[in-house]
């Protein structure tokens, strides 16, 4: 029987390893986690992380080929095939701080594999790394062997989170990178033999180390550079009268270029885009490469534009101060279908509102008021880190309160930001919301789910991401 062990339980670990259990019965799948809490609701009946067809997943293999565990040395000793799939956040100090990753974590990782492994292992880079990191572990390894054969491979996730489960069952693509040797050509089969129980062999891509790593960073860069092109064009359509939801339906049209990720919102968000293209950045730097470095960055300004902008419009809009002004913010995960807030958008719409002594009441259906208390308070990058290595939340922002109700969250409000796309905000009865807020009522609809035109007839302000703008809007034009 073949044994895998992930080292790392989180979004990618967990998810991935539930479903390699599932399409292969014949293998034994082991999470391994140093922290307890986590493992902890791994093994209960409220796991971890949100994400649609998970719980049945796991409920249906954990226990008899999908196991939890803190015992991580024993399972990593025993495995075949070990997924390293451990947090590598962006430095906050020293060389390449604000953009190089940080690999602390996934070195102790490697130096744990090397003086627990009692027999050859093929080890898999799952986290997203930058190009060269399997080199560098292949050198620890290889400096501390004892005569134990090691073969390192890049296996980068393109998982989508809401969808992660159903990326993972029917994926676009399977891509694995290794040496060009033999004994690396085998360590591919033996991965690929994994995969190919379900997905069909033409999906799975094999290619050498550094076009595996450089490809998942790619990808990330171009996805993000699409949401930053359509959210520019946005800033466009507000100024000219043009509707942007028109414009991406008309140039999605254009088979070369497609419709996805063509939705004008208050900014991309998640755990990846802002800090793979930082990496890229960073990598590009380190090579000469300024020009493209400059490129790159400017996909990552845009963004903060359009939140900037975002917040400088409800400012605006409301008299030019929102000191004292209760405003609802409905969502705040960083999309719809998630509970995730990695670098969602909200974290700075929010901060920015509270900067102008604003109070906020936030409603999101799947985010805590831990998670956001902590969001708001800390700096950033400190989100990637381990909980344990967090910086302790301190205490509460005073400003801020977490409510379990949008209608709550909206009473007395005097604007309202929609900030998630959760599918419940376009059935909410705007009617009853309106009755209840402060007049003039405003609505801001950072991810352009409601009828805007319905609202206005209701006697709601609203403001929508690329759109023609209310009267009222046009005469209190928001600062860049």
């Amino acid at each position: 029987m073949v044994k895998i062990c992930c080292i790392g339980a989180g979004y990618v670990g967990g998810p991935t390893m539930a479903v390699i259990a599932l399409k292969c019965p014949s293998v034994e799948v082991v999470v391994v986690d140093i922290s307890v809490p986590r493992i902890n609701a791994w093994n209960s009946d409220h796991l971890p992380i949100y994400e649609p067809g998970l719980d049945e997943v796991v409920q249906q293999c954990r226990g008899r080929n999908l196991f939890f565990s803190t015992n991580v040395e024993k399972h990593v000793s025993e495995a075949d095939i070990i997924f390293v799939s451990v947090n590598t956040p962006t430095k906050t100090r020293g060389l390449g701080a604000g953009k190089a990753a940080d690999l602390t974590y996934w070195e102790s990782a490697a130096r744990m594999i090397a003086d627990v492994a009692k027999s050859d292992k093929i080890v898999v880079e799952k986290s997203t790394v930058p190009v060269k990191t399997a080199e560098a572990i292949e050198k620890i390894l290889t400096h501390n062997s004892k005569g134990i054969n090691y073969q390192i491979l890049s296996n980068p996730e393109f998982l989508a989170e809401g969808t992660a489960i159903q990326d993972l069952l029917n994926p676009d693509r399977v891509l694995i990178g290794g040496r060009e040797t033999p004994d690396g050509q085998k360590a591919i089969k033996a991965l690929k033999d994994v995969y190919a129980q379900w997905v069909p062999e033409e999906r799975i891509i094999t290619t050498n180390l550094w076009s595996a790593e450089l490809s998942k960073l790619a990808a990330n860069a171009f996805l993000a550079q699409r949401i930053s092109s359509v959210n520019a064009m946005s800033a466009l359509c507000e100024a000219t009268g043009a509707d942007v939801s028109e414009v991406s339906y008309a140039i999605g049209k254009d088979s070369r270029i497609g419709p996805k990720f063509l939705n004008a919102s208050v900014g991309f968000g998640g755990s990846c885009f802002q800090k793979d293209i930082l990496n890229l950045v960073y990598i590009c730097e380190c090579n000469g490469l300024s020009e493209v470095a400059c490129y790159w960055k400017q996909v990552i300004k845009v963004n903060d534009y359009q939140k900037s902008r975002f917040v400088n419009r409800v400012v605006s809009s409301m008299f030019n101060t929102v000191s004292g002004k209760k405003i609802a913010i409905f969502g705040f995960a960083f999309k719809k279908d998630t509970g995730d807030t990695r670098e969602t958008p909200a974290i700075d719409v929010c901060k920015g509102l509270l900067g102008d002594k604003a109070s906020l009441s936030i409603y999101d259906p799947q985010v805590t008021e831990d998670q956001i208390q902590r969001d708001l308070s800390m700096g950033k990058f400190d989100w990637d880190h381990p909980i344990h290595l967090q910086p302790v939340s301190p205490t509460s922002i005073k400003q801020v309160s977490v409510v379990w109700d949008p209608y709550q969250a909206a009473r007395d409000a005097h604007g309202l930001c929609i900030l998630t796309e959760w599918d419940e905000f376009k059935r909410l009865d705007y009617e009853k919301i309106y009755e209840s807020m402060r007049k003039p009522a405003f609505v801001f609809d950072g991810r352009n789910v409601v009828d805007a035109e319905k609202l206005r007839e209701l006697g709601f302000i609203v403001y929508s991401i690329g759109k023609p703008l209310d009267p009222w809007l046009k005469d209190m034009p928001a600062l860049a």
